[in-house]
């Protein structure tokens, strides 16, 4: 039975890092394993147009309800891509799902809103477009001000040459995503989470240091024991 792990966290919070190395972890434990990222820039049609909105140059501005409709868009797109590496693995890592587009919607609209936001979101992706729900939900918990630190250092996007995106710029956006995550974890919306502090003492733990945290449920989860240090 191949497991699904969604890495969640807020922008900068070192997902695709955490996703790779998670990666390896399994492939070191004998298992098969790939990673799927959201959105699909280049590869889905609601890839390109998050593309467009997320570097400001989408002419209209998109509501919460439509742009969680995009990024599910996106996902119902990949559908086939999901199940063949469903198929062909024992664990699909996918960097960003569903409770991003949930995080992100519901942290734009007022707070007693949110619940029916929420649940609508879940219903679209779950029922409607029929993606399957992850095995478990791992969620990077990163403070603010560490992860804008980050985004600097990411790579160039395919979508956009300016060093922070539409959401990555709204600081009051991502302190609201991260009371929404916080929420979703709390109330295991879409299954099983685990959350992962990702700063100790002040100062960002190390990339192995977090894998490792992961790697233990996860491969408890496939029945795999840690690869020998």
């Amino acid at each position: 039975m191949t497991l699904l792990v969604a890495i969640e966290g807020g922008d900068g919070a070192g997902k695709a890092t955490a996703a790779a190395n998670l990666v390896a972890l399994a492939q070191a434990a004998g298992k098969s394993a790939k990673v799927l990222a959201f959105p699909r820039y280049a590869d889905t049609v609601g890839g390109h147009v998050l593309g467009e909105f997320l570097s400001g140059r989408l002419p209209r501005t998109m509501t919460p309800q439509a742009a969680a409709v995009i990024y599910a868009l996106d996902r119902f797109e990949s559908a086939a891509r999901i199940a063949q590496l469903a198929a062909d693995h024992d664990l699909v890592v996918l960097d960003r799902y569903i409770a991003s587009n949930i995080a992100y919607q519901a942290a734009k609209v007022p707070t007693d809103d949110a619940p029916a936001l929420i649940d609508w979101i879940v219903r679209l992706e779950r029922e409607q477009f029929g993606l399957p729900a992850p095995g478990l939900t791992v969620y990077l918990d990163t403070p603010l001000d560490v992860a804008r630190d980050l985004i600097l250092r990411k790579r160039q996007r395919s979508y956009t040459d300016r060093s922070y995106d539409e959401h990555e710029a709204d600081l009051s956006l991502q302190a609201r995503v991260r009371e929404v995550y916080a929420t979703l974890a709390a109330g295991s919306v879409l299954g099983s989470w685990m959350t992962v502090r990702t700063v100790a003492d002040g100062a960002m733990r190390a990339p192995d240091a977090i894998a490792a945290e992961i790697g233990g449920a996860v491969l408890g989860l496939l029945g795999a024991r840690p690869p020998a240090n």
